[in-house]
């Protein structure tokens, strides 16, 4: 049995991937070892590479609308900048608004509840007083209770060996937190200005970027390496901005509904639901509970009413807000969209539940893309061999009832012999 050289090359191609998958079970430990080695070390990069992706976005809002008119070569100079440093200032500013507006209240109600909590204290004694006058059986108990004696010496014995040996563990554990702590900081210094380089460049590196893919790989390929990248862009960019806006509705919605009904902290709950929204699905309810706790301390009902009112507006925002704001962004079918929080949320926590949205988007795409197409070319298949089956029966039909088949012109003959031969070039090369 004799093999053409393609067909050697994907033999051997396959087997050299086998054999690595192979190898990976084998040494599958030091496999892991060795993809946590780099992502720890390329960890900073790709902070840094979110951090810019997601500056970009007002920074394209500055560049591209409010600072559109300013040319010249002072602004080749200073533009770029500035409109790096107004990015900065606006997200620290929204950053700024949400701690300034939920920490100092969240504060005043932890006070109040350990105001609240010696009363409470007072309360529970009280009710075990009653128990124990109404069931005698209680006191003997506590009687009992206050009648046993304590190994003093024991209980010493047992604190100090706990001291002498945790005293070490205790230490170790300090060093590892500090030491972790710092490396978070030297980690998010280097992740922010890999970040500000990207911002200042990013021109330069998308075109070096365009220029190693059409150097290295085949003009097919390297087109189609673009465009799935293109589609990645502006399904995250449409995510985002598309998860802000709703987010800010949403918590707008709150405030003047619940200043409406004149109930306590509207500001600071509409502010904290706005800022939660942001996670998926989930992260309006984690709003609602610290909203409906807080209310709760000053006045139960209005509690209750206040959860009546999250889930109206929840209906609301789901069925009129949501669709219109994030339908044409992603692009994604509600099922997909929960697929997508479910998986991303169980590997990666919250960040994978934003990083998967947009991600699926992009491979549901894809893959609407590629069924769309290989259903054309099917149809399209069917239809020629049906349409030559007609003709050959409309043949057929003539030759019985003695009827001379029709007689074509030297010319037509030619086009109809073309025509055919470019049909069935055609289909080899499908």
């Amino acid at each position: 049995m004799e093999f053409s050289k393609g067909k050697m090359k994907q033999l051997t191609s396959l087997l050299l991937l086998a054999a690595l998958l192979v190898l990976g079970l084998i040494y599958s430990d030091r496999v892991f070892w060795g993809i946590g080695f780099v992502f720890g070390i390329a960890g900073p990069f790709v902070s840094g590479g979110v951090v810019a992706f997601v500056l970009n976005l007002p920074l394209k809002l500055f560049e591209e609308k409010l600072l559109k008119r300013w040319r010249g070569r002072a602004a080749a100079k200073v533009k770029r900048p500035l409109c790096i440093v107004l990015s900065l200032v606006s997200v620290v500013l929204v950053i700024s608004l949400v701690v300034g507006t939920v920490v100092p209240q969240v504060t005043a109600t932890a006070g109040e509840v350990g105001k609240k909590i010696p009363g409470f204290l007072d309360k529970v004694v009280a009710e075990l007083e009653k128990l124990t006058q109404n069931y005698p059986q209680l006191a003997e108990k506590v009687a009992e209770l206050e009648t046993l004696e304590i190994d003093w010496n024991m209980l010493t014995e047992s604190v100090v060996d706990f001291l002498k040996n945790g005293a070490g563990d205790v230490l170790t554990s300090t060093v590892s937190v500090a030491s972790g702590i710092i490396g978070g900081i030297v980690n998010g210094v280097i992740a922010f200005t890999f970040a500000l380089y990207i911002l200042a460049q990013k021109e330069k590196l998308e075109d070096q970027g365009r220029r190693i893919i059409r150097a290295y790989l085949p003009e097919q390929a390297g087109t189609r390496i673009l465009e799935v990248c293109s589609m990645l862009y502006k399904n995250f960019s449409s995510f985002i901005t598309g998860q802000c806006l709703e987010a800010v509705i949403l918590g707008f919605m709150f405030v003047v509904s619940m200043s409406i009904f004149r109930m306590p902290y509207a500001l600071m709950i509409g502010v904290l639901i706005a800022f939660t929204a942001l996670i998926p699905i989930v992260g309006a309810f984690i709003g609602c509970f610290v909203g409906a706790f807080m209310i709760l301390m000053d006045n139960p009902v209005q509690a209750l009413w206040f959860v009546i009112l999250f889930l109206i507006l929840q209906q609301l925002e789901g069925n009129l807000v949501y669709p219109r704001v994030m339908g044409n962004s992603v692009g994604l079918p509600s099922i997909w969209v929960l697929m997508a929080v479910s998986l991303g949320g169980s590997l990666f926590g919250i960040g994978g539940m934003l990083f998967f949205i947009p991600l699926f988007s992009t491979f549901y795409a894809l893959f609407r893309e590629s069924v769309n197409k290989r259903n054309a070319q099917k149809s399209c298949r069917a239809g020629l061999s049906s349409g030559g089956q007609i003709s050959r029966s409309i043949q057929n039909e003539s030759l019985q009832k003695g009827e001379k088949p029709p007689v074509q012109s030297g010319a037509r003959r030619q086009e109809t012999s073309g025509r055919n031969q470019k049909r069935r070039e055609g289909e080899k090369k499908k």
